[in-house]
């Protein structure tokens, strides 16, 4: 048998809001989510990765629209060498602002020892 979550279980076991699934939603990032016969949402655990994946893409900066071209591209069946070039695009830019990130901290590790 499937596991059926309420919106709030969703919430809950992904760490996400209720508004930010209902927002991933509506962007089509997720979903379509199924409904109960009485209209209310419930979340499988298919869903729950899906929401965990855009999560974690979110978390590592991309945009909305960079979440809808992929959404879109593994809903259109592109080539892997299509989504792997996207990711690994994105994976460049995550890598810029790691590098700027370290910059950052080593400017304040020097501050910090200055001061102390």
């Amino acid at each position: 048998m499937t596991t059926r979550l309420t919106p709030a279980a969703a919430a809950d076991r992904t760490g996400v809001s209720l508004d930010t699934l209902r927002y991933y939603e509506r962007e089509g990032l997720i979903g379509p989510i199924r409904r109960s016969t009485g209209g209310r949402r419930e979340y499988t655990e298919d869903d729950l990765f899906w929401i965990g994946l855009v999560t974690c893409f979110r978390d590592a900066g991309l945009g909305i629209a960079d979440l809808r071209a992929f959404v879109a591209m593994l809903r259109a069946e592109h080539s892997a060498q299509e989504r792997v070039a996207f990711l690994r695009e994105r994976r460049a830019t995550l890598e810029q602002r790691v590098a700027a990130l370290r910059r950052a901290l080593e400017v304040l590790d020097d501050k910090i020892a200055y001061y102390s």
